[in-house]
């Protein structure tokens, strides 16, 4: 079993008295940093990983239709590549130990927003049970001209295991 130690400095202003920043002590066997790579040319290029993941959380980065080949799967088509993404994104998170249902935070960052209810159908297909915290972006264009949605998440294991989901407005 691995126990790591570290320290970190929180900036805080929530305190009632000094200082500003507070050193916060962890001992831990979860908190251990994973970088996870795919195999895509432009992780080294720009110098970012597929996933990064901390203990219980899972953080993904902006993930397209597109295979680490460059091929596109379904140009231009926003639910299809929409539905191709989140099937990605499944896998990663099955191997990873997560599932859908741990999934507390999208962002859809989409090339034309008239399409909005091809993405949303797409993503409630998926995450209608679920309903994480989400955003819907338009960008003026991404990578390749032929997509038309990008898509990250967060996921938390075990919250899934809620025994009642309530809406409050």
């Amino acid at each position: 079993m691995k126990v790591v130690i570290f320290s970190l400095q929180l900036h805080t202003t929530s305190l009632p008295y000094p200082p500003k920043y507070a050193n916060v002590w962890f001992v831990s066997n979860e908190l251990i940093r994973t970088n996870i790579a795919s195999g895509s040319p432009f992780e080294p290029l720009r110098g970012y990983s597929r996933a990064v993941q901390m203990g219980n959380h899972l953080f993904i980065s902006g993930t397209t239709a597109m295979s680490a080949q460059g091929d596109v799967a379904h140009p231009g088509n926003a639910y299809k590549q929409t539905k191709e993404i989140l099937s990605a994104v499944r896998n990663l998170l099955v191997k990873r130990g997560f599932s859908i249902a741990d999934v507390v935070r999208t962002r859809l960052f989409v090339t034309n927003i008239v399409e909005w209810d091809d993405y949303a159908r797409a993503h409630q297909e998926v995450f209608g049970s679920v309903r994480p915290a989400s955003s819907m972006v338009q960008v003026a264009k991404l990578v390749d001209p032929r997509l038309v949605i990008e898509i990250e998440l967060e996921a938390i294991r075990g919250a899934s295991d809620v025994e009642d989901l309530r809406v409050e407005m």
